[in-house]
């Protein structure tokens, strides 16, 4: 029977592979959706055409059956599934002339086809940046119709293997990467401007194009001088998308963003100032791209890359207008986090790109993307960047924006870059260890705001960006701020915009009673300052920072703040809240620099003698002491609580692609107190490391059906790692800690994500959490917790389990008949949670 079994699929996977049309196979049942909550709306896997290795239509139906089986455990949980191809730069789309026996020039490359070297010339010297090769011997030549029948192919064998809608998308790329382009280099140069790979090596969106006598297929009779590029290249997009059978198109590296994509200067932010008299011709220029493309192109859908910077960084230094990208009504995706991590580590960047562009959305949907091969540049971030190491699928998944609605809303669209390799090769490794991270990431995903939530300031930044107001320093400052905070350990995963923050608490007013918020002074007179201070004063936690040169009265009264002469330069700290133990320690020196923290120092405490305010870090300079942290709390806010940080940047400009931080041997990183106030708050996570400058730990803290999530990426695992919340230690779930003095301490590798569901109140000793086998009908979960000594133990249980429902044994075993131990329910503001006290030995609690 087993043989006829092996010998049946044996035979329905050579009909899969060979079979002209097999529309009517279906493998996966489309309503296999297993996955917590609700599935992906849509997953994406990327490729380029060298896995078509040969211009064979048999082999052509191979490779396409291949993509869908290696990810097929994966695409059971989506609605749709989508293709996207790399087939060139995107100048097949410039190029196109309507005939599809047109010769079509294609990534055949690994590095830059675009140099003054011809591919596979030149010394061996010469980079992959320098010079190109042919990614095999003598590739397979194409015409636009043979990328047609890929397409078809892919549609056919998708539906047969899945049993569910298949798209297929193309993609432009402004820059010289992927194929030669004699449209962009030497036919049309005068489009190019952005300098991301050398001088004027980008298209910029807005440009005009001279005129030119070849035929394409929007333009028969040639392009007319001073044509629109967003004229020109909508019209083609048209005909090409249309013609070929495409379904959407994707926007790369930026384009339809701004000029510099990867730079943290640009036609605004010049390293040294701000062009404030081109912003709003920028802006203009922007939305007219979007427009004018739009009306040749009008019903395709459109996703984005975006740059590998933020909302508040493009629209300070390049200005970009997402704002009214977002409500112009271009049926787009937003873009979604940047690969660039992978590349320098800057998990900060990528945090803050994902989060400001998610604060506010054009619809619902938006994009988790997570980079496995590289098909140009010889690289496979999961193996060798990454290191097989998923730090950058659970620290961004454990992301989520909170709606105006009040309601946790999760990516629904997720994108693989890609699954080639540069020699065009599809190694099933890859799927298969990637696919189950990204499915524990997905079941464990927050359905509550995390402990820490980012108020983004997405309307405060484009009214500051319009008119006469001259913020354009704050705007910028903001988001390079929160990078580093993260980046030095801030555990900030939860978005909510200033907008939808106020509609959010009229829908649920106890949304955020777990959480501490963190967001920007607000605008004099402004709902956003009526709902913060009303927040508070009911017993909610705020963390404010930045500037406050234009708060109003009413709140520089309700922070006891005032604004003295702003002041720039070195400053010695002044007090010694620094939790983090070193064997170095840090230095006493910070700078302020003005151009990179929203202006001068100014801030000080109003009323010293104010017994509610205390002030925590000190910033003094010659005889001059500003106040940079304090805490303020008054009794009739109901245990509410706000910290002022005024907020030192620590990071400069040297040239380069982004601000670099500033020596931390030298000076002290200002945001580093974003991480030190959580103290205020009851949370403590402070790290113990030999100096300065070991790269920090970044963080995040999820909460997902009433437990905590905890992700991590470590670059130095010769760190320690130090725990404490409110509610007591948390004893991750299969892990040991020893508690020194009350906090949970651990060592973890590069890479790490754990349940938290146990917090322990106790002074010392090693303590565990194990999984248990059920045993018992009706019981869904236990966890044995031992190393007790007088403890005080609360435990989060899942979602909706009841008091009659959860069990607490002490010091016995199967079949859990004797050792039953009263409890108590916890305390209101943690949740749902329940507590047992003074334990001592081994505790086993089921529900």
């Amino acid at each position: 029977m087993k043989s006829k079994y092996l010998k049946y699929l044996f035979l329905l996977s050579v009909v899969v592979y060979s079979c002209n049309s097999v529309k009517q196979m279906v493998v996966v049942p489309p309503d296999s959706r297993n996955i917590r909550g609700v599935p992906f709306q849509n997953i994406t896997l990327e490729a380029s055409l060298k896995p078509f290795k040969k211009n064979d239509k048999e082999d052509i139906r191979k490779v396409a059956a291949e993509m869908f089986m290696q990810w097929s455990s994966l695409l059971r949980h989506a609605d749709t599934i989508s293709i996207m191809l790399w087939t060139s730069d995107g100048s097949e789309i410039l190029d196109y002339t309507g005939d599809l026996n047109q010769r079509l020039e294609w990534a055949k490359y690994i590095g830059n086809p675009n140099t003054e070297h011809e591919v596979g010339s030149g010394p061996k010297s010469l980079s992959l940046h320098e010079r190109a090769y042919l990614y095999m011997d003598n590739p397979p030549d194409y015409t636009y119709g043979d990328l047609k029948f890929i397409i078809q192919a892919l549609k056919e064998a998708g539906t047969a293997l899945t049993g569910k809608p298949v798209k297929v998308g193309a993609t432009f790329d402004p820059g010289p990467e992927f194929a030669k382009s004699d449209f962009k280099y030497k036919k049309h140069p005068e489009i190019l401007e952005g300098s991301a790979m050398g001088h004027k090596s980008f298209v910029f969106s807005y440009a005009t194009l001279n005129a030119g006598k070849d035929k394409y297929a929007g333009f028969p009779k040639g392009i007319p001088a001073n044509t629109s590029f967003g004229t020109f290249f909508g019209r083609q997009s048209q005909h090409f998308l249309k013609d070929l059978g495409y379904d959407y198109i994707w926007f790369s590296n930026g384009f339809g963003f701004g000029m510099e994509p990867w730079a943290s200067t640009g036609v605004i932010f010049t390293g040294t100032g701000f062009n404030k008299d081109r912003l709003g011709e920028t802006k203009e220029k922007i939305i007219k791209f979007w427009s004018l493309f739009r009306k040749e192109c009008p019903d395709f859908r459109i996703e984005t890359r975006g740059t590998n910077l933020s909302t508040g960084i493009d629209l300070a230094k390049d200005g970009v207008d997402l704002r009214a990208i977002y409500k112009g009504g271009f049926n787009i995706l937003p873009p979604p986090n940047s690969p660039w991590a992978a590349l320098d580590g800057d998990f900060g960047l990528e945090m803050i790109g994902y989060m400001s562009r998610m604060a506010e959305l054009p619809d619902d949907r938006y994009i988790f993307r997570y980079y496995t091969h590289d098909p140009w540049w010889l690289n496979s971030p999961w193996l060798d960047r990454y290191g097989s190491e998923p730090h950058d699928i659970y620290l961004p998944m454990s992301v989520a924006r909170i709606n105006s609605k009040g309601k946790v809303a999760l990516p629904t669209h997720l994108n693989f870059l890609t699954i080639d390799d540069s020699f065009g090769n599809m190694p099933t490794q890859v799927p298969d260890e990637v696919i189950p991270h990204i499915l524990k990431a997905r079941y464990n995903s927050p359905t509550a705001p995390g402990p820490l939530v980012w108020v983004y300031p997405f309307d405060e930044y484009h009214n500051w960006a319009s008119g006469q107001q001259g913020r354009l320093n704050e705007v910028y400052y903001g988001d390079w701020f929160i990078r580093q905070a993260i980046n030095n350990g801030l555990p900030l995963n939860t978005v909510v915009s200033t907008t939808s923050l106020q509609s959010a608490l009229q829908n649920n007013p106890k949304l955020f009673s777990q959480s501490v918020l963190i967001g920007i002074v607000p605008d004099a007179g402004s709902e956003y300052e009526s709902a913060l201070m009303r927040f508070v004063k009911a017993g909610g936690q705020f963390i404010i920072y930045g500037p406050a040169d234009n708060a109003s009265k009413e709140f520089l009264e309700f922070l006891n703040l005032q604004n003295a002469e702003a002041l720039e330069g070195d400053f010695q700290i002044s007090g010694n809240y620094i939790p983090d133990e070193l064997e170095r320690k840090y230095p006493d020196k910070i700078r302020h620099k003005a151009l990179f923290s929203g202006g001068g120092l100014s801030t000080k405490v109003k009323d010293p003698k104010d017994a509610n305010t205390k002030v925590l870090m000190r910033m003094v300079q010659s005889e001059n002491t500003r106040d940079a942290v304090w805490v303020r709390s008054l009794p009739e806010w109901q245990g509410g609580k706000v910290v002022y940080v005024r907020g030192t940047n620590s990071s400069h400009f040297e040239g380069g692609r982004l601000l670099q931080p500033d020596d931390p041997d030298k000076y002290f990183t200002g945001p580093l107190y974003l991480r030190y106030v959580l103290k205020e708050f009851g949370i403590e996570y402070t790290i113990g490391k030999q100096s300065p400058d070991i790269k920090n730990p970044v963080l995040g803290i999820a909460r997902s059906n009433n437990g905590y999530f905890f992700s991590g990426y470590v670059p130095n695992t010769s760190v320690k790692h130090n725990f404490k919340f409110p509610q007591g230690a948390p004893v991750l779930i299969g892990y040991d800690t020893k508690l020194n003095k009350g906090k949970a301490t651990y060592s973890f590798p590069t890479a790490w994500h754990r349940e938290g569901r146990v917090f322990v109140e106790q002074a010392d000793g090693i303590v565990s959490c194990k999984e248990m086998h059920s045993g018992e009908l009706g019981i869904s979960r236990r966890l044995q917790i031992s190393g007790l000594k007088n403890a005080t133990v609360r435990v989060f249980p899942n979602d909706n389990t009841t008091e009659s429902s959860i069990h607490f044994y002490l010091n016995t075993t199967y079949p859990w008949k004797d050792g039953k131990l009263p409890f108590s329910k916890g305390e209101e503001q943690f949740g749902n949670n329940y507590m047992v006290k003074d334990v001592t030995g081994e505790l086993v609690v089921s529900w």
